[in-house]
């Protein structure tokens, strides 16, 4: 292993982690950069939760729905935006705007909260993949979204969604102000669940939220998390999603996450593209969004 780890405990699940993914998968991995999909919001900047980790700041950037038409040159749009009071993404509401998007070709990934049964059956009928938010600690759902929803709220909505639609659960590593609390929960889980593929993003320190000043988790946090998710599903798609901090921090993540076993890794800084090299992997590229 040329990533040092001090942790034992972890150093061991990483090198359990990195000979399951040996045994499963061949030797290839995919590094994305999606500059063929767009991100689009249906809300504009505007999010009712003002969550704790976010606050809106991720809207910014984004398209919004009513620019949509002018999109060109992209053959995918992850179609996201703010919350309601009850932590749902209304996409289903711009049905009609999505349908001739279709026509088009262009795939979706709709990233939709708590969604009810109905608005389900309307978003699988235009979208490729659901991105979905899954967490099963109660405290940091109130903590951070400011929802007063259970676990099981979200169990539930995972559960009639895989009834309608291919849903890739995402989990964020260190969401609860770069602690650990909930993440292996939600593994195991999903687990008893059922899974086809995982993506796991990380908790990303955010100036003028309410967490700006929170640490991100330490690499080997995300290292003991990630290595677990490989040991609990030994052959199922493992991505480490776009969201995660810059610097230094990032490319140690990187790198561990080459180790533990990940299938694709998005925006790969270089020490992680060395590391898959050192490790005899054949590096693929992609150019969408990782779940497409």
């Amino acid at each position: 292993m040329s990533v040092n780890i001090n942790d034992k405990t972890v150093a061991s699940l990483v090198q359990t982690a990195w000979n399951i993914r040996k045994s499963n998968f061949p030797d290839t991995i995919e590094f994305d950069v999606p500059d063929q999909t767009r991100t689009v919001s249906v809300t504009g900047n505007k999010c009712i939760l003002n969550c704790a980790h976010c606050g809106g700041h991720y809207l910014k950037n984004m398209t919004p729905i009513s620019d949509v038409n002018r999109i060109s040159d992209y053959s995918s749009l992850l179609i996201s935006g703010g919350c309601d009071e009850m932590g749902k993404v209304d996409i289903a509401a711009h049905k009609p705007l999505i349908d001739e998007l279709k026509e088009n070709s262009i795939k979706i990934n709709a990233h939709v909260g708590l969604i009810s049964e109905e608005q389900i059956r309307k978003v699988a009928s235009f979208a490729d993949c659901v991105s979905f938010d899954f967490l099963t600690d109660k405290e940091t759902i109130q903590q951070v979204y400011g929802l007063g929803l259970k676990p099981e709220d979200y169990i539930d909505t995972y559960l009639n969604l895989k009834k309608h639609v291919r849903v890739v659960p995402h989990i964020c590593i260190g969401l609860y102000g770069g602690k650990l609390q909930g993440e292996i929960d939600a593994i195991k889980k999903l687990k008893e669940l059922g899974a086809d593929s995982l993506v796991f993003i990380v908790f990303i320190p955010t100036p003028g939220t309410r967490y700006a000043d929170k640490p991100a988790p330490s690499p080997e946090d995300v290292a003991k998390v990630l290595a677990t998710a490989r040991i609990e599903f030994p052959d199922i798609p493992i991505h480490l999603g776009c969201m995660r901090p810059k610097g230094k921090i990032r490319a140690q993540i990187d790198q561990l996450a080459v180790l533990c076993g990940v299938n694709k890794l998005v925006n790969p800084t270089r020490p992680a593209v060395e590391e898959a090299q050192k490790c005899g992997l054949e590096v693929k590229y992609g150019r969408e969004c990782c779940v497409l």
